[in-house]
């Protein structure tokens, strides 16, 4: 009797193998790629997938993606920048809060369909409930007269806001400022804007995401894994195993993450019962 495919419970009952999901899944979020640029290069491979079907895709996994890497997350600095830019969703302009620190680590961020008083105050709650149990000693804001009401209301909700400083700095705030660079490059290419706020607030899930595992905002540990590479009579075949004991300057993110090559990111799967992941996939 043949045995079922070993496959991590997300990926069951779906026809494609889990390496193509997450490759087109990291690709879009990643690079300047539209749904049918995807299919195209999928078709080269001798892959024949539906621009709907890739759709689907992200929507259902970036989720679940982020909510695996933010496991491994490494806190960010006290001192906050904060702004918003807008999203262009069916014609009509929705804003994205956002906040780094003074050493552009993506703190957090929030798709809202306005910028007023209770829009920040989401932003604010959703941003400290992240860095807890550290809050934020500094936050600089933009001229924006909501984000700073909202700080003066939030003060009610819970004392400890009255001990941090809040300030307005144009020069201070360029480092968010070019931040918003990365996001605003990758929605460029999606002609027309996102088609509803759900599919927006996704993609833009996986944007962050992809933009934090740039900038090396994840961290295995120090001794936990290893990152040993095998070559193997298998072509171009390579094979890639994270494993325990080692230092965590020999197991980036983007060694995984990068460019031109086929590896999926490595908490895309399940950890097995002995503390390894493996890893296969064909550099091109």
């Amino acid at each position: 009797m043949t045995k079922p495919i070993d496959r991590d419970s997300i990926y069951r009952r779906r026809r494609f193998d889990a390496e193509i999901i997450e490759l087109c899944v990291r690709w879009y979020i990643t690079y300047r790629l539209s749904y049918r640029d995807l299919v195209a290069m999928m078709a080269e491979r001798g892959i024949v997938v539906s621009h709907t079907t890739i759709h689907r895709w992200v929507i259902r996994y970036v989720p679940e993606f982020e909510k695996r890497w933010n496991r491994f997350a490494r806190p960010v600095n006290t001192s906050w920048r904060v702004d918003e830019t807008y999203i262009n969703i069916r014609g009509k302009f929705s804003y994205l809060y956002r906040a780094v620190d003074k050493y552009g680590k993506t703190v957090d961020f929030l798709l809202r369909p306005d910028r007023g008083i209770a829009a920040a105050q989401a932003f604010f709650r959703k941003a400290l409930s992240t860095s807890l149990p550290r809050w934020p000693r500094k936050i600089t804001l933009d001229g924006h007269l909501q984000s700073h009401l909202a700080l003066r209301l939030l003060r009610r909700e819970n004392p400890r806001w009255k001990y941090v400083e809040v300030r307005s700095n144009q020069y201070l705030n360029n480092i968010i400022e070019q931040d918003h660079r990365a996001i605003k490059r990758r929605c460029a290419a999606m002609v027309g804007g996102f088609k509803s706020f759900g599919s927006a607030a996704v993609t833009l899930a996986g944007i962050e995401l992809a933009h934090r595992i740039r900038k090396r905002q994840f961290s295995f540990g120090r001794r936990r894994y290893q990152l040993r590479v095998t070559q193997a009579n298998l072509g171009s075949s390579t094979r890639v195993a994270l494993r325990l004991g080692a230092s965590p300057r020999m197991c980036r993110p983007e060694q995984i993450f990068a460019r031109g090559s086929q590896f999926r990111a490595p908490l895309m799967h399940q950890f097995p019962s002995d503390g390894s992941v493996a890893l296969t996939g064909d550099i091109v």
